[in-house]
């Protein structure tokens, strides 16, 4: 009893207090304001395409509760940013609140059609969050470079919304599919370096046709886009490298169409240059693929005579899920590093023709479990019945090679044996990590001792890359694979992915090794 009366004395108390106290009163700003920041600097975007969300708080650090008359973009309503102050959405804002030692958010964004304002390649546009006027006004400058681009996207029906997928010719038919995307025009077979190109949905090229990519050029894609070389069509990536070896300035980069720092290195932003089964002499030199799901889908063509696909001098990064995906095909990389996926940097699958010379097939993703190990080789695919239907493995060879990452092992060699099929791997002078302390790798696919399959490899000894976590691959002086290299590899590919000759003393790997500095 004693306790019910004690709470209905407070709550008393409480209702009399609130009862006799007048409502806030606010005194008028005096300028006096601070803030997180002078300049609000929103990161490059792409004209027409919106910006992320960026804010700024504001603070009232006297002992008065304040309230600030307006506060307005500089341009008002013409402003291209847009900002949410205190939860409400406008560009003009009057009698903003802000208790003594206390603060508001105010949120900002933009999209720029660069047409409207400028001629040239990337403006920077700008305005100014005002804070009251006269002699108390206050101003936070707001900074946004816009970068023209080529955007090549599927059209969209006015009437239905629906948005063109794909009709492609799969084996002499005509086959309907339900992704998006259009075939590329004949005047956009060409992709130069004038300006970047954003591609939404996939960019077909259609049958009989060529896209060459010029050195320089720059492709952003948005989720769920990429490339996707048809039947009897071919793509070829030029790029070049610098006279300044340190950055591949002429190299082609194909990256998602987010700018800003938070996404350079996030990887599933897009899907993948996708190698159809029946496209034919496709080549990527001095290229850089980064934040893909798949960074190579490389289908079919297993028996032919040439490649389907030579890639040389080419960086594969922050794939969610492979590097290069080969399925029943054919390829060959020289000079090719490939670090941080989801998967397997490389997996050969369904059989098919791989050869591999001085490449560095590295996995040290941290973003989580992943199945594989760095190198996946396998000779089946399991059907809708589960039914494995099986393929020749006609050769997989990997000479001069690094295998390594944050994993163990590094290779997994996954054969279903039958007779009737082939199924052939080398290892060559490689350094791979495999460590099966617990004896669950047997069998003759992993006899190291069998120079047939294997040959003069080092096995878990220190690669010294520079930095994996910022796909710095190359090796420094305490490399295990320095001077390790054959030869007669070598002479095939006698200039490293950095042109460092290396017919003399091979390394193993992409890279010839260096001296890192302290510093690193």
């Amino acid at each position: 009893m004693k306790r019910i009366l004690y709470y209905i004395l407070i709550f008393s108390i409480l209702l009399f207090w609130s009862s006799c106290r007048k409502d806030f009163q606010f005194s008028a700003s005096t300028g006096n304001l601070q803030f997180s920041k002078d300049t609000v600097y929103l990161d490059t975007i792409f004209t027409n395409i919106g910006s992320s969300t960026y804010n700024l708080k504001v603070y009232n650090k006297s002992n008065e509760d304040i309230v600030i008359p307006t506060v307005r973009l500089g341009l008002g309503e013409s402003s291209a940013y847009r900002l949410n102050v205190d939860g409400m959405p406008g560009k003009t804002f009057e009698n903003v609140q802000i208790l003594a030692k206390d603060s508001l958010y105010i949120f900002i964004e933009t999209t720029v059609d660069i047409n409207n304002i400028s001629n040239t390649n990337q403006y920077l546009y700008t305005d100014q969050i005002e804070f009251d006027s006269g002699n108390n006004l206050q101003k936070v400058e707001l900074v946004t470079l816009i970068q023209d681009a080529v955007f090549i996207y599927p059209n969209r029906d006015n009437t239905t919304k629906v948005i063109e997928t794909l009709t492609l010719n799969i084996g002499g038919e005509q086959v309907e599919t339900d992704i998006q995307g259009r075939e590329l025009l004949p005047e956009e077979l060409t992709f130069t370096n004038e300006k970047p190109y954003v591609i939404y949905g996939f960019a077909a090229v259609p049958n009989g046709e060529t896209l060459t990519v010029n050195p320089g050029a720059r492709l952003h894609f948005h989720n769920n886009s990429g490339i996707l070389v048809t039947e009897g069509a071919s793509i070829n990536i030029n790029g070049a490298l610098s006279i300044n070896q340190e950055l591949l300035e002429n190299e082609v980069i194909l990256e998602g169409d987010r700018l800003e720092p938070n996404f350079s290195d996030t990887p599933g932003q897009w899907s993948a240059i996708w190698l159809l089964d029946g496209s034919i002499n496709n080549f990527i030199n001095y290229t850089t693929i980064k934040n893909a799901t798949v960074g190579i889908l490389c289908d079919g063509n297993a028996n032919d005579v040439s490649n389907k696909l030579n890639v040389t001098n080419t960086q594969i990064y922050n794939s969610s899920a492979f590097g290069i995906l080969g399925r029943n095909t054919s390829l060959a990389a020289e000079n090719v590093v490939i670090n941080n996926s989801g998967q397997s940097s490389f997996a050969g699958t369904i059989g098919g023709r791989y050869n591999f010379t001085h490449c560095t097939i590295a996995n040290y993703w941290n973003n989580g479990f992943r199945q594989f190990p760095s190198v996946l080789l396998n000779n089946f695919i399991v059907d809708a019945d589960n039914t494995a239907i099986l393929s020749d493995l006609t050769e997989a060879n990997f000479n001069n090679c690094i295998i390594y990452g944050n994993d163990n092992p590094e290779i997994f060699i996954d054969e279903i044996e039958d007779d009737a099929i082939v199924f052939n791997f080398k290892f060559t002078n490689c350094l791979i990590r495999f460590e099966d302390t617990n004896n669950n790798f047997t069998g003759a696919n992993y006899n190291f001792n069998d120079i047939t399959r294997y040959e003069a490899n080092l096995f878990n000894q220190e690669p010294d890359f520079k930095d994996t976590h910022l796909n710095q691959l190359m090796i420094g002086d305490n490399s295990a694979a320095n001077n390790q290299g054959n030869l007669s590899f070598s002479s095939q590919v006698p200039f490293d992915i950095l042109n460092v000759n290396r017919t003399t003393t091979p390394d193993m790997g992409a890279y010839q090794h260096i001296t890192f500095s302290e510093q690193n």
